[in-house]
Parts: C-alpha cells; structure tokens; sequence
C-alpha cells in the first residue's frame, strides 16, 4: 500500500499567495533603489518593459495625479508593437483594466480627472483615472515631443535612440512642474532601458556608470533595511499589546526623508544577462538563442557583454546619412491600439512564456513602409549557407539604392522557407516582380538533399508563390579587395547608386564595424561579383518588365557597372 501525500496545506498556501507578483532579483533592485536616474543595460527576457518599465510607470502616473510622463521609442511601429503591448500586459497582470483604470489612444471619460495640463489630442497618449498622462514620443515622427512639459521619462530601446535628437528635442522637456510634484523623488525622473550596444553612438548612455555613486547606492540600500526593520519591530510591539516607544515612528519618519533625499539625486546604473531570468526562462532558451543568434549577438543581446564598441565603421565612407526611417504614419495610425489592448489582455505576455514578442509585430507587413514604389520591382541578393541564408531586398531610385529589408531564416529552415518570409511580407505590393542577382556560387552547390542548386530552388519557390522572376546571372566572384574598394566607393557617391538602410527594416545589418561583423550578419561571407559576362540576362518569364533596371546604355561596360552597383550594395547587407 503506498503512501498518499497529503497536499491540502500546499493548495491553501498556493491560494493565499495566488494575488503575489513575482521580480527577479534585478526587477525587485531597481524598484528598491528608486533612483532619479536609472540606466539598465540588460539581456534580452530579463522582463526590462514588463517589470522594470511598468512599475516605474505605474508609480509615476499613480503617485503624480494629473501629471504628464514620456515613453520614447527609436520609432513609432516599436513602440506600437514592442513597448506598449508589454506595458499593458503587466498592468493586467496587476488588476488595471483597460477602460476602467486607463484608456489609450483616445479622449478619457469624463469620469477620468483632468490632468494639469490637458494634450493638445490624445492620439497617442496614455490617459490614467486620476488625471495622469504618458504621451508616447517616437523619434522618426517629428515634433512628437515639441511644446511638452514632462514630469518624467522611459526611453526604451536606448541603443536605437538618436542621442541628439533626445537632447535637443526631449531631455529639456523633463522639467516637470515643481509646484506640483517636488515633494517626490522621482519628480523629472528618467528610466533608460537596453541591451548591451556595438556601436558609438547607440553607446551614449553607458557613461552613466561613471556617474553612479556607488556609497550612496549602498546606502540607499542600507536604508531601506532599516526601514523594514523598524517597521518590522513596530509590527511586533503592537502584535504584543506592548506600547510602541515615541522614537520609533519619529526615527521612522526620518529615515523615509532621508531615503526621498538620497533618492532623488541618485544615478543608478547596472548590467545584467540574460541568465538573471534563467528560474523562469529554462536552460533550453539560452541553448536556443545560442544556436539562433550570431555570435556577437549573442555576446551582446543575451550576455550582455562589453564586446568593443567600434569607433570607426569598416568601410570608412559609411556615414549615419547613409541611414533613414521610412514609416507610414497613415497606415500605422489606421491600425489603432485596439488591437494593442486586445493582445496584452491574453495571456501572451505572462512571466511564464515561451515568447513575449508581439504578436502585432509579426503580422505586420510592407504595408508600414513608406520607402517602397509600389509599381517597381524588387531586386534581391542572397547568401547561402548551412547555417543561415538570407534574402537583401532594394530598388534604385535615380542615383540612390534604398536597402527596404533584409530576411534570414537559420538551420532547418532553408531557401523555401526564407522565400516564404519574403513573399508573406510582400504580399500587399502590387508588383509581383523580382530581380534576382546571383552569381557562380548559387550553381551547383546545395545541401546535398538533392540535385538542385540553390538559383534552381530560389526561382522555383517564388513561382511557386506567384511571383516572377527576372535573373541577373553575374558570373564568378570578385575578390575582397575589389569588393571592399566598390562598397566604398558606393557609400562615397563614386558609383552609380549610393546605397541607404530603411534603419528599422535592416537594424542588423546598418551597423557594420568590422569584417568580422559583416561575416556574422552573413554580409562578409556574401561573395559578391561583377557582372563579367557579357550575355543578356536570361528571364523565367517571356513578359519582361519595363520597370525592372535592365542595361539601357549600348556600352557593356556601363551596363556591367548598372547591375554590379546594385548587386553588390545588396550582397553587401545580405
């Protein structure tokens, strides 16, 4: 006869802490210390947006009634579809209730206090019950932060944040209304959150560690023990029917003083890996993002280590001009945050889950983008390899190449499956064309699965989507010091086209630093070509396209020039 465990006392303990909110030991850190400034530079599922963004805003808007907040974001569609979702998602969790508590993007009931100072509209604002508002600052729309007087701010995504344009447009702004909410701490206070960063200039924000004051850190910390002590101690006196001595409550009075003090001129700066979150993220995660990631991604995004930030690009003539945002503002605005709301109300974004990314995000397509011509074909370059293939798409636009996007699939999913991610995001363009440059590495090589080479199955897998294929065969590959010697003179305007990232669509692979880098973006290992041969090239199709930019100069040279600029400049980011 076995033995029953008996579990009843385990259910009753499980109900009482039912309602109990879990942080990790960076979240619960950071909501200790309430410094006026904190900066945390964390792995990626360390729960940054869901509970070190959240409460910070939940607080400020809850303690600061009728005040007026800022959530920065790199660009509209991110925090459309990364910020927001995770900041409503928590709120639920908490027991705030969309329409109840808070109410986004339109005008609050009139139930709802009037904040101090009433947003010109409310289209992309965060309205709470008792008067407070965050209004919600992307820096590629602008004037979104002009003419606001700020009691505080998150910046999100801080790596992708354009540090001038903060200074210049938003950080003067947090002045706060001191009349008001000067008795807080965390009056004009400024959370910035991000991954480890590769570069110079999404690095503007690791200084802050020189400015933390680490003594007044530890004792901030050592305050709060008191604190908890003395409260601690009050609590047992009073479960003893003992008198309470008269000191207690003045000595706890002015330890909360002193914490406000210490608080409120504190800097707060820390890093953390992803590893932080590995009780509730598993060991399979990490293995994931491990066999996922590129190394320096890996390196950055998930362990966030300081790897090097690079000071000066590989290729000396690529400037931060040679970068855009091209976001349409229209269409993004036609979606409306109902859609936000409804997906932060599921169950999606729980600490449990396998992926907190927005759901909102993946279902998004070419639809967002306002850099495309609609009645112009797409001209593609690829790399193929074991580990990772990737699909680089562009039009030329008189004497510039606008890079749209990039798209990569990694391991078991192969060419089918990246064509796929290709067509789905494409669907809505109205030209159902691609120009597909390819040279001698895409013959007779595949996985060895078959007897098809990679053009074969690239050619094959977009007809079969319905889409034509225009291919631009370019012969062998050219060697690195004349690639290199094209790209810059690429970027420096010596060739045909100048090349430009859309910054959001190719956030990867527009910040190359090194050779190194580029091979781990699979952008050094693309084994780019002129077009040495003379042939015309051949067509899938017997219609040909008058849009596509074939050869027009009787000189083949010149038409070798036309196809190896734009050949090139897309092998260069795919």
């Amino acid at each position: 006869m076995t033995n029953k465990v008996d579990t009843s006392l385990w259910d009753i303990e499980a109900k009482q802490h039912s309602k109990r909110v879990y942080f990790n030991k960076p979240q619960l850190l950071t909501q200790y210390i309430g410094a006026k400034t904190t900066v945390i530079v964390a792995g990626r599922r360390t729960g940054k947006t869901d509970s070190i963004a959240s409460p910070f805003v939940l607080r400020n808007m809850q303690r600061m009634p009728g005040s007026t907040g800022g959530i920065v974001v790199p660009t509209f569609k991110h925090g459309l579809t990364n910020t927001l979702p995770g900041l409503l998602a928590a709120w639920k969790r908490w027991g705030y209730i969309n329409g109840v508590h808070y109410v986004v993007g339109r005008k609050p009931p009139k139930s709802f206090a009037k904040p101090i100072t009433e947003p010109a509209d409310y289209e992309h604002v965060i309205t709470f019950y008792n008067g407070s508002v965050a209004i919600i600052i992307s820096q590629d729309r602008p004037g979104s932060s002009n003419s606001l007087t700020l009691s505080w701010l998150l910046i999100d995504e801080a790596k992708f944040i354009d540090y001038n344009k903060l200074k210049d447009e938003t950080l003067p702004a947090n002045g706060g209304i001191r009349s008001y909410f000067g008795h807080h701490s965390f009056n004009h206070s400024m959370m910035v959150l991000s991954d480890m960063p590769q570069t110079t200039k999404g690095s503007w924000f690791l200084h802050y560690e020189d400015k933390m004051d680490t003594e007044l850190i530890d004792t901030i910390k050592g305050t709060i023990y008191k604190i908890w002590q003395t409260k601690e101690r009050i609590a047992q006196l009073k479960e003893q029917r003992k008198p309470i001595p008269s000191y207690l409550p003045n000595y706890l009075k002015w330890l909360d003083q002193s914490l406000n003090k210490m608080r409120s001129v504190a800097v707060y700066y820390k890093e953390y890996s992803t590893l932080e979150n590995l009780q509730l993220l598993g060991e399979e995660y990490i293995r994931q993002m491990k066999r996922d990631l590129t190394p320096k991604t890996f390196q950055t995004s998930i362990l966030c280590q300081k790897i090097g930030i690079s000071h000066d690009g590989f290729y000396s003539s690529m400037q931060e001009y040679h970068k855009y945002d091209a976001s349409d503002f229209d269409y993004l605005d036609s979606l409306g945050y109902d859609k936000i709301i409804k997906e932060a109300q599921q169950d999606l974004y729980t600490i449990h889950a396998t992926n907190q990314f927005s759901t909102l995000n993946s279902s998004l397509d070419c639809r967002t983008d306002s850099d495309i011509d609609p009645m112009q074909p797409l001209c593609i370059g690829m790399d193929y390899n074991a580990n990772i293939n990737w699909i680089v798409c562009g039009q030329p636009r008189a004497n510039r190449l606008n890079i749209l996007k990039s798209f990569y699939v990694k391991f078991e999913r192969k060419i089918p499956a990246l064509v796929a991610d290709f067509c789905t995001y494409y669907a809505p363009h109205p030209n159902k064309t691609v120009i597909y440059y390819y040279d001698a590495t895409a013959l007779g090589s595949n996985y060895a699965v078959n007897d098809q080479d990679f053009h074969w199955v690239v050619v094959h897998e977009f007809e079969r989507h319905g889409w034509q294929v225009i291919d631009v065969y370019l012969g062998n590959p050219m060697r690195h010091d004349e690639k290199y010697l094209l790209i810059n003179q690429g970027f420096a305007g010596k060739q045909r086209l100048m090349p430009y990232f859309n910054r959001q669509t190719t956030m990867t692979l527009s910040s190359p630093s090194s050779p190194q880098e580029w091979s781990e973006v699979a952008t050094a290992s693309a084994r780019t070509s002129l077009w040495r041969s003379s042939r015309s090239p051949k067509k899938t199709f017997s219609n040909t396209v008058p849009t596509a930019p074939m050869p027009s100069t009787p000189s083949i040279s010149a038409a070798r020039s036309s196809h190896s600029t734009i050949y090139i400049q897309l092998r260069l980011v795919g």
